[in-house]
Parts: C-alpha cells; structure tokens; sequence
C-alpha cells in the first residue's frame, strides 16, 4: 500500500512560486476585473481537494479539475476560467480582513485570483526578497512546480519569495503546507527537506530525517502541521506520527521529538503513518486524514478509526477542515465532500 502511496504522490505537485530578487516599490500587476454570476449547479463536482469557510459563512470547495464552488446555504454556484478564475485547479483558499478571497491553483505565471463577492481580477506575483511578519499579510500556496516559493499578499503587492535551503542540505525541495501558529510565526511544510519556522527575523529547520525519517531514499513531505492543546507541534510523516514540545522552543537544540500514537490501539496501526492532513476541534481532538485508511481521531488517550467509503470500498481523501461552527469537512480525490454529523462523515449534499 506504501509503494502505491510513494507512487500516486511522486507525481503530486503541491505548492510554492518565488525567487530571491529585490522588487521595486510597485503593485502587482492586475488584469481587469470580471464581474460574473458564475453557473448555478444542482451538485459538486467528484473532484473536491479542500473546503473552506468565510467570514459571511458561505462554503467554498476547490477542486482540482472544475474550479470552485460557492455554497451559502441554499445556492450552489460554480466559478472556472470562464468566469474568470486563473486555473481550474485551486490549491489554497484565503480571504483578507475586507472579505476578499484569493484562489491560487496551478499555473506558470505566478498568479493568484481575487473575487471580491461580484468580480474576479487576477494579481501577478513579484519576486521578491521582502520578507516580513505582519499580522494581515496572507501566505498563500502555488501550486507550479517552481522550487522553495511561497507567496506573500499584503494587501496590495503580491510577494513571490524563495525559502533559504537549510544548513548543509543543497537538495531543492517544494512547499506543500503552510501554517501560522498561535504565537504568529510561520511554519512551511516541505519535501524532501523537513519543516522550517520564520518568526519574522531568521529561519530555523527541522529537517527531513528528524521530521520523517527516510524510507529507501524516498521522503513524504510535511503536508500538514498544526498545534495540539499543549502547544505541542504535529508534523505528518512517513514512518509515524512526531509531537515536537513547544516548551522547548527556546533551548539551543529547537525542538524534542516525542514518541508518536500510531501504537496506541496495540495493533501497530501503519496506515496512520502517512497522513495528508490534521486539524484540531473545538474539543482538542486531533483528526489526521490518511489517503485510502479513512479519519483517525485522537483524544489524547486513544485513538478512534473512521472508515470513510462508497459502496463498501475505502475512498482516497486529501484534506480536512473545521469550518466556523467547528464542524468536520473531508476533501476527496473523486467523491465529493463529506461532512461528520457527530457519529461519521456523510456524503454533503444539497
């Protein structure tokens, strides 16, 4: 099951766009807006990557084939190229405190969408080396396979930054998560080379073999990060699951690597060993996503499974998310978007 997992990731391609030039003191390059009302649909399409919830509570699920979908409790809307989205592939999901949001998906030009709730203008990124911690910028995920990028949007300028490679490792590596923590700093998730934290002045590693442990040469990445309620950090790996300590943030080794839950059920439970993503509910339960393994929920003493399935067959899945209720959503490769109704995630439909 790894090999076919290693395999249909191999060919994943996640996040980043960036180089490390210096800008000029200019905007983005915006193209016109175009206000459309999008195309009023029944049902979501089979291919729903992530869900997201805005501050006016309208559900936006992105797919990585038929664009997005808009859902304000009665109407189900689409949005694609035509309507003026960038990419039909949308990746990450944002909105600004003026209840803006921004799609970037795949493409090769740096750019990300807006859609201001009637018209959607495209923003080109800059490179840059302007590396900043404020509180209202959005990083944001691109998808193209440009190596060690990220986004920053500050509201006007759309950074396109290059990650510095850690010590001693030359290898280049993609980002495929992106995390704020509750003290403000920045986590990037990468592979092949481990995880790094900004806190606005310097960048700290941990790299690939404490993060994941190699397997064969091979590497998972960190394609999820979140805090538990200690404060503790999880980062999804290859071999198992790692809790690094807050508390020891601020000692001279970083971090401390802790033993992981996934031989909590006394079954050497592997499949939990490579999960794509993680989020904690307003309970402080950890939920981890895995590809064909179903949701696994950690209460801090034990672990519960959640089969996820389609006529008696385990469907692939890809993301989870809280949405503002503190609700559970699934985002599947091929069978649309689940949501948990307090026993086990049903097929979300109109």
């Amino acid at each position: 099951m790894k090999t076919r997992i290693l395999l249909f990731f191999s060919i994943l391609t996640f996040l980043t766009s960036c180089n490390g030039q210096t800008t000029q003191s200019v905007t983005s390059d915006k193209s016109s807006p175009l206000i459309s009302s999008g195309d009023t649909v029944k049902v979501l399409g089979k291919n729903i990557m992530l869900v997201y919830q805005d501050t006016k509570n309208n559900y936006w699920f992105g797919s990585w084939e038929t664009g997005v979908y808009k859902y304000d409790g009665k109407t189900l809307i689409n949005y694609t190229t035509k309507h003026g989205l960038y990419s039909d592939r949308v990746d990450d999901i944002k909105e600004d405190k003026s209840g803006n949001i921004y799609f970037a998906g795949m493409n090769p030009n740096s750019t990300i969408t807006k859609f201001d709730g009637k018209s959607f203008t495209n923003i080109r990124a800059i490179p840059s080396n302007e590396w900043k911690l404020e509180a209202n910028d959005l990083w944001i995920k691109n998808s193209y396979q440009a190596k060690q990028k990220v986004y920053r949007f500050d509201g006007n300028t759309l950074y396109e930054l290059t990650i510095p490679k850690p010590p001693n490792l030359n290898n280049p590596f993609e980002v495929y998560s992106i995390y704020r923590d509750l003290k403000g700093n920045i986590w990037f998730g990468t592979n092949p080379v481990g995880v790094c934290r900004y806190d606005g002045k310097s960048f700290e590693w941990i790299t690939e073999e404490d993060v994941t442990e190699f397997r064969d040469g091979g590497a998972n990445g960190v394609r999820s990060i979140t805090e538990d309620k200690n404060g503790d950090f999880w980062f999804n790996t290859e071999n198992r699951y790692s809790i690094y300590d807050s508390t020891t943030l601020k000692s001279n080794q970083f971090y401390t690597r802790h033993e992981s839950i996934g031989s909590l059920d006394g079954k050497n439970t592997i499949d939990l060993n490579e999960y794509l993503s993680t989020v904690r509910d307003n309970e402080n339960n950890l939920w981890f996503v895995t590809y064909r393994d179903g949701v696994w929920k950690y209460d801090g003493t034990k672990i519960t499974h959640y089969p996820i399935q389609d006529n008696l067959k385990n469907i692939t899945l890809f993301s989870i998310y809280t949405d503002n209720n503190g609700d559970l959503w699934l985002g599947t490769h091929e069978n649309g978007a689940y949501k948990f109704n307090g026993k086990t995630f049903e097929k979300f439909k109109l």
